[in-house]
């Protein structure tokens, strides 16, 4: 079993930079790809971003792409989300996600999961 907890959410204006971070406990001597997932008010969960278990291959979703940067400190089993130029359709709880293989946090598959954090981004 592997646990994920996730911080660094909040309230920003548009335009703002906000750093996630999710830290995995546990079963962590597997490498697992670890990613970030999202979901709005009434809405569906998205695929934000994922990162393969030792960090040489990421894959963005297209509307964070170029703004988020997804990255992992192996040492500590943390993986971060930088996100630049929020805007407010980026307000969403952020789930971190992990599973053995990273293109399941794409299609929403992965095992694990974190509880979330809000962001919120302001006109």
């Amino acid at each position: 079993q592997v646990q994920l907890k996730e911080s660094g959410g909040g309230l920003v204006q548009t335009g703002d930079s906000l750093r996630l971070s999710c830290t995995a406990s546990g079963r962590t001597s597997t490498s697992y790809a670890m990613g970030w997932i999202r979901q709005a008010p009434g809405k569906e969960r998205n695929f934000v971003a994922a990162i393969s278990a030792f960090g040489t291959k990421s894959d963005y979703a297209d509307s964070v792409k170029g703004r988020f940067t997804i990255s992992r400190d192996g040492a500590k089993n943390t993986v971060y989300l930088q996100m630049n130029s929020l805007k407010v359709e980026d307000t969403a709880v952020y789930y971190c996600a992990a599973d053995s293989r990273a293109d399941r946090i794409r299609s929403l598959s992965f095992g694990y999961w974190g509880q979330g954090t809000q962001v919120t981004v302001s006109s």
